[in-house]
């Protein structure tokens, strides 16, 4: 969502910190919560980042399966993250940087070259002080420039492997001011077979925190509805914190409405009450609302998008349905997303195929699916469904063109098979040396250069775009005349690289490949111009159906 009339940074404020802390279980939603409660400090005139702790021992998430960890999220200087960082961004409308990511392995890669760099001196480097040092080094040099900075830590308390941070956020409440720090925990609140709302798994999870010496200073109970009176009660009695410090944040229908729960419920004053910054925050009559009307506008149509993958796992592909989302706000449509399984497809997911009146193709890596995925876009080509290849998407789309345009039997990626006749799709000279797969792909925000007069151009608005990629392999420049020959238009270039792909609009209704990954840089309110487009051609085919079939009756 854009920023326009935002506050800059006051530096008279100082550095506020609020630490978000997970209990009971994972994935309860304390991302969210965080960055629900990070849009209206922003909303009231605050310049608010987030950083996002994983206490993995990975340098960053590149390497790690979608299947264990969701979508791998790519930042504007090349970060690899979390993808909690991508909802970070989407709320908070910020560009982030791997700065604001910390993980275990990042830390103590850090440690370990200080020592044998001989940095300590001869002291023997330990847990405390040396790593946790280097956390809070990490999270003071992430806040600088922004009012307020939300830490989310990943996990749950009682991990093991969260115990270094925990233990540098009790050293950080000691070193800062009382009103510069808070303290939230996102705890579960189940349901008995009775239908009594259960206090006892926060009562324990608080107790362990209270263990390592961290007193929540608000607790969030998520639920499936609002916490009852005598739950927020009990929960402040037994928990040591006031009654007005305990907050409802029961399931609703879409991420997005979160913050506005959290803001009737009150959560975000009080932050502000306790951070001492109430009275820095813009009356309420001059606060930013556009947050509610663009997620609360009725939607007046639907379209069916097909998304044509390997993972059957929403959150591996969370960008891709956040970004056809966004794009459904800017048009004011309800997008249905109608999973695919590429490696299913002939036998099970075809009928989804035909009900679609927009397909996918999204990145990924490793042959299996891509058959499918050919399939998926030789289906959208010939019967002018409109199409959206992103990344892996793209190339496929390229191998689909010229095996079954061109005639090039056998054309494939040399990633997918090594030994193919026709190489479309290889890698370029300089990844040829590349012997570590941790961050050395193509990553990151890049320029493309757009032709005026084609489907980009008109996409953009502009003869260039920047966006982010992840990406190791390229259009082959041998074949690109070839296929330039044949009909395929590359509308997007960045010197010898294809970067946009299209077939011209005389001939296609809307069929767009792009070797970067324009989710990535989705808002909402700032929808993805690929995206929209897609939209678009889905619903100028709906028209022309409906009217078609108006005159047949």
């Amino acid at each position: 969502m854009p920023t326009e009339g935002v506050a800059e940074y006051d530096p008279t404020l100082g550095n506020k910190f609020v630490f978000v802390t997970g209990g009971v279980m994972s994935g309860l939603g304390k991302g969210i919560t965080a960055a629900s409660t990070g849009r209206l400090l922003a909303n009231a005139g605050f310049d608010v980042t987030a950083v996002k702790i994983d206490p993995y021992l990975n340098v960053d998430a590149g390497t790690m399966n979608p299947y264990q960890h969701g979508e791998v999220y790519v930042l504007k200087d090349g970060g690899e993250v979390d993808l909690d960082l991508g909802n970070y961004e989407r709320f908070l409308d910020v560009d982030m940087t791997f700065d604001h990511n910390v993980t275990t392995g990042k830390v103590y890669k850090e440690v370990i070259e200080n020592e044998r760099a001989g940095d300590y001196l001869g002291k023997t480097v330990q847990i405390i002080p040396h790593i946790t040092d280097d956390i809070k080094r990490r999270i003071r040099e992430a806040a600088e420039g922004s009012d307020v900075c939300l830490i989310e830590v990943g996990g749950t308390v009682g991990d093991i492997e969260g115990m270094p941070y925990l233990e540098a956020l009790r050293q950080f409440a000691h070193e800062e001011d009382e009103e510069d720090i808070l303290f939230v925990h996102v705890t579960l609140v189940p349901y008995s077979k009775n239908g009594e709302q259960k206090t006892k798994p926060t009562q324990h999870s608080v107790k362990e925190l209270r263990s390592i010496g961290l007193q929540p200073d608000v607790l969030v109970g998520r639920s499936e509805d609002r916490l009852d009176p005598e739950t927020r009660e009990k929960i402040a009695l037994f928990c040591d914190v006031p009654t007005d410090a305990v907050f409802s944040n029961p399931d609703v229908e879409d991420i997005y409405h979160v913050p506005l729960m959290v803001e009737e419920e009150g959560l975000d004053e009080y932050v502000m009450e306790r951070l001492n910054l109430a009275a820095d925050a813009l009356p309420h009559s001059e606060r930013d609302n556009r947050w509610r009307d663009i997620v609360t506008q009725e939607q007046t149509g639907e379209v069916d998008v097909a998304l044509v993958g390997k993972y059957a796992l929403e959150d591996a592909y969370m960008s891709i349905h956040e970004a056809l989302k966004h794009a459904g706000f800017e048009r004011n449509v309800n997008v249905n997303v109608l999973w695919v399984d590429a490696d299913e497809m002939n036998a099970a997911h075809e009928d989804r195929l035909e009900r679609a009146e927009a397909i996918v193709v999204p990145g990924g890596f490793g042959a299996r699916g891509t058959d499918g995925k050919v399939d998926a876009i030789n289906y959208a080509r010939e019967h002018s469904v409109p199409f959206l290849g992103l990344c892996l998407g793209f190339q496929m789309a390229v191998i689909e063109y010229a095996r079954n345009v061109l005639g090039l039997e056998g054309a494939n990626s040399a990633e997918m098979d090594p030994d193919t006749p026709h190489p479309v799709i290889d890698i370029l000279p300089e990844q040829y040396e590349v012997e570590d797969m941790g961050g050395t792909m193509r990553l990151g925000a890049h320029e493309t250069d757009i032709s005026p007069g084609t489907i980009a151009h008109s996409l953009y608005g502009a003869d260039s775009c920047t966006e982010r990629h992840r990406h190791r392999y390229e259009v082959n420049p041998e074949y690109i005349e070839r296929l330039e020959d044949a009909g395929l238009v590359f509308s997007g270039k960045a010197n010898n690289r294809m970067e946009i792909l299209e077939l011209p609009a005389d001939e296609h209704p809307y069929f767009v490949g792009t070797q970067f990954h324009p989710e990535f840089r989705s808002r909402p309110g700032r929808a993805s111009p690929p995206f929209v487009g897609l939209l678009d051609a889905a619903m100028t085919e709906q028209r022309e159906a409906a009217a078609d079939e108006e005159v047949t009756l």
